[in-house]
């Protein structure tokens, strides 16, 4: 469990990789998924690196895939999805894919081409079909003597009066039914009324060959005299898309003409049909095995990519790469480098050789499927700096803990308890459907995070005997009212009638019988001071929850400063806040449960003001009549821890920065000492003579053809020794790393605004926990509300009608409850939970400047392409 508490230890490796084998080492790695590889070409542009004539091919063979993987969602055909998981293919299988796209895509570009021209044919004949069918109805009409009388005189009125025979001449087509009354009101104007138009709709959609859709058609006539109309006519028609066919004058060349468009008709027809059957084989043969092709050509490219990331050595044999992975990895590592060795028939063994570095390493963080919730919280705040405590496991248990202090109702809690565990026990199952919803994808995937707030929701719920704003009889009231303990003259039955509202008195002998035994009493709910006891007893009750979670946020700063080994950061930095956090909240908190344990209902009105009491100590302000002491000696306590919390602020504030210019200049004057050592053991080896390769040395060395004699350190030896005598004097734990010079005033600066942040945010990140208090109280009062307002108008009822207006009202109550008590309060409560870890918990120890490991890993590279 070591590595769930801090991020795992990662190491820099470097990777010597056969070139006949690189390709199948790296799709090992990637298969493992626990490497990381660094660019080695960061000034190569990508289209100058090796493999970048691979990385094209494969990306137009998905493109091709994606041509296909259209026509088959064009096509409604069902993609199959084994959950196969097929091994990369060898570079030479390329070829053979590449082939079998290419005649895949020419064959479907075929057969889609083919069909829209037969298509588009199909659909000249229909339309002809339908124009030859009206217009000869339209000429049937027109044989009437007094409709063609009406239509010689507007054609023109003055050969109507001679009787002479008009030779009209027509052109009929088909055009948008939307375009008609654009298209006849053009023709009006334009040939100034001396057309006649005729139009019917054609009943069934026609298909638009081009885009698939259904397009509805109307066929009209035209009739005009003159060749200027005609022209006139023709333009006009042209320029409203309107389709013009050839139609016979004669009516038995129309006859004709239909009967050999129907035939044609037909025939197309069956055409079509065998066309789309072929196109239905293809595609569907494409269906069962595109997700195969999809993953097979993606691993592909991944593995080209990576490799355009490694450095070629020069002979053209190897290729190195550097990786950052987890130590604890290392042997499955090595392990699938040898598994990609053997696969690619390679000889010679893949080398793995582990790096120092002073670069920072990734943070990575292992996580299953009920961690990685709570991990994503903590990550959205910040990736975590490279092995410095982990806040996810605390906050599996205090985040849903936080959650249900301000959501605190057994019966919400039961609700959200039930759709949280739906979501667990069927979890394969909704994880195989794969839904698109984004919505519910977020949900999905923080179910454990909503099972364990439903859990300790029905806790505090069952704490504070919160049920659906009704509180359980679970144990039976602590209070009893009975005639025994109020004698003759006291309450009278009389008094209980005449009366809405009496109190009880805790200080009488029999009416208070002790504490609950588990949350709170019942008799609350009937209470008129409800309100006001809750309020006292969560505000407390939040106050000590906050300050017990700071405490332990500052606590968890202790074990970063022992990992890194700190010891300044831990007795100029832990110690001081710690003491000054306990010195006054800390001490806040040992007030409440004193004032709780020392003062009874009797006492009770004389107890004193805990905030009053704590601003007083805050001011030494010990004079105040108003609010008397708690206990004695307590103005002499509170005197000196509040001293002791001011003398924290200057440890924090100037002694820790003095110490580090104190480091500084010691390891300057260290530094300066071992720079004239060199010229200074010259001199003492000239005097005694000593200097010569082949004389002794002070050390009792003596070399003799280049071997070493002697039990005195060499030259390296000494080096190093110098060294760890500096890193001695040295403090690790500075702020400023031993390359960067040290620079007093920014130390200063910085010093100040972390000592002033975190003693001003004492005070307010406890009162920021006041929200714990406020969210349970709104939370209590909407739920009593949306009871009293809506419930109750059913339960009120006592007509025979009365159980199907309960039934109405139920559905109301609950679609509110779910609507406003479940999802707005519950996402409320979430965010304020959130807020609290974020800004109250975790700044006290998590500083969260590092960033992620993301390892090369196909099984992210392919959930990214199919889970969209």
């Amino acid at each position: 469990m070591g590595e769930l508490f801090r991020s795992e230890e990662m190491t820099l490796a470097q990777l010597f990789l056969q070139s006949e084998a690189a390709y199948c080492c790296v799709s090992e790695l990637g298969e493992l998924g626990m490497v990381q590889f660094r660019d080695l070409n960061p000034d190569v542009n990508v289209f100058q690196r090796k493999f970048v004539n691979e990385v094209r091919r494969c990306e137009e063979m998905d493109r091709k895939l994606r041509f296909v993987e259209k026509e088959i969602k064009k096509a409604n055909i069902p993609t199959m999805d084994t959950g196969e998981n097929p091994e990369v293919p060898f570079p030479r299988d390329m070829i053979d894919l590449e082939a079998t796209f290419e005649k895949l895509e020419n064959e479907l570009k075929e057969i889609n081409t083919n069909q829209e021209a037969l298509k588009k044919n199909f659909l000249e004949l229909t339309e002809l079909k339908h124009i030859l069918r009206r217009t000869q109805q339209f000429f049937d009409e027109m044989e009437d003597p007094n409709l063609l009388e009406e239509s010689s005189s507007l054609l023109d009125p003055s050969e109507a009066g001679r009787g002479a025979p008009l030779r009209l001449g027509f052109v009929a087509g088909v055009i948008n039914r939307e375009r008609i009354p654009t298209f006849e009101r053009m023709l009006w104007r334009v040939c100034r009324g001396n057309v006649f138009l005729r139009q019917t709709e054609i009943e069934d959609p026609l298909e638009d060959p081009t885009t698939g859709d259904q397009v509805h058609k109307s066929v009209f006539i035209i009739f005009f005299q003159g060749d200027q109309l005609k022209n006139r006519v023709k333009k006009i028609c042209e320029g409203f898309r309107a389709s013009l066919y050839p139609c016979p004058e004669t009516p038995q060349e129309r006859k004709e003409m239909a009967a050999g468009v129907n035939t044609r008709i037909d025939d197309l027809q069956m055409v079509l049909n065998q066309t789309e059957d072929h196109r239905q084989r293809v595609l569907q043969a494409a269906a069962k095995t595109i997700r195969v092709w999809f993953i097979k050509v993606r691993k592909m490219k991944a593995i080209y990519h990576t490799l355009n990331l490694c450095n070629i050595d020069v002979t053209q044999k190897c290729l190195i790469a550097e990786v950052w992975c987890p130590v604890s990895d290392l042997d499955s590592i090595q392990f699938a480098l040898r598994r990609g060795t053997e696969r690619s028939g390679s000889t010679v063994p893949s080398i793995l050789n582990r790096m120092q570095t002073k670069q920072t390493p990734p943070t990575y963080n292992k996580t299953n499927k009920f961690t990685s919730g709570f991990q994503n919280i903590v990550d959205a705040y910040g990736i975590g700096t490279y092995r410095e405590i982990n806040p996810a496991p605390y906050t599996i248990i205090t985040f849903p803990f936080l959650f249900a202090v301000m959501f605190g109702d057994m019966g919400h809690g039961l609700l959200m308890t039930c759709a949280a565990l739906y979501l667990v026990i069927r979890e394969t199952r909704l994880l195989a459907q794969k839904s698109d919803n984004e919505m519910f994808n977020m949900i999905f995937a923080g179910r454990y995070i909503i099972l364990l707030m439903g859990i300790f929701s029905v806790y505090t719920g069952l704490i504070y005997n919160d049920c659906f704003s009704k509180s359980l009889n679970m144990f039976g009231s602590s209070w009893s009212v009975r005639p025994m303990f109020f004698p003759k003259g006291n309450w009278t039955f009389e008094t209980l009638d005449g009366n809405s509202v009496l109190q009880l008195d805790p200080a009488v002998p029999g009416v208070f019988g002790g504490p609950y035994p588990l949350g709170i009493d019942p008799i609350w709910n009937v209470a008129t001071n409800k309100l006001t006891f809750l309020n006292s007893f969560k505000m407390k009750m939040s106050v000590v929850l906050g300050v017990i979670h700071m405490l332990f946020g500052v606590t968890l700063s202790l074990f970063n400063h022992l990992y890194f080994k700190k010891p300044l950061n831990i007795f100029l930095g832990f110690i001081p806040e710690i003491v000054f956090m306990s010195s006054l909240f800390g001490y806040l908190i040992l007030l409440i449960f004193y004032k709780w344990a020392a003062y009874d209902a009797a006492t009770s009105k004389d107890a004193p003001s805990l905030l009053i009491a704590f601003i007083n100590m805050c001011l030494f302000n010990y004079n105040d009549p108003t609010n008397k002491p708690l206990y004695r000696g307590q103005v002499g306590i509170q005197s000196l821890l509040v001293v002791i919390a001011l003398a924290c602020v200057p440890c924090m504030l100037v002694v820790k920065t003095m110490v580090l210019r104190r480091q500084y200049l010691w390891k300057k004057h260290l530094s300066q000492m071992r720079e004239a050592r060199p010229a200074e053991n010259l001199e003492t080896l000239e005097q005694t003579g000593t200097s010569s390769p082949t004389g002794l040395t002070q050390q009792g060395t003596q070399k003799f053809g280049g071997i070493r004699v002697g039990n005195g350190p060499t030259e390296d030896e000494a080096e190093i020794i110098d060294h760890d005598q500096l890193s001695q004097h040295s403090e690790e734990g500075d702020e400023h790393s031993e390359e960067e010079p040290f620079n007093f005033g920014d130390m200063a600066v910085h010093q100040a605004i972390h000592t002033i942040e975190y003693c001003l945010g004492c005070i307010s990140n406890t009162a920021s926990y006041l929200r714990l208090w406020a969210l349970s109280l709104a939370h209590a009062q909407l739920s009593e509300v949306l009871w009293g307002m809506v419930m109750h108008l059913g339960l009120s009822s006592r007509s025979g009608g009365g159980f199907f207006g309960l039934s109405i009202i139920f559905s109301a109550f609950a679609t509110l409850t779910v609507c406003i008590l479940l999802i707005m309060e519950g996402l409320s409560a979430f965010l304020h939970a959130l807020r609290l870890h974020w800004v109250e918990f975790q700044n006290k120890f998590y500083t969260g400047q590092g960033f992620k490991f993301v390892p090369f890993s196909f099984e992210s590279i392919l959930e990214g392409r199919f889970d969209e």
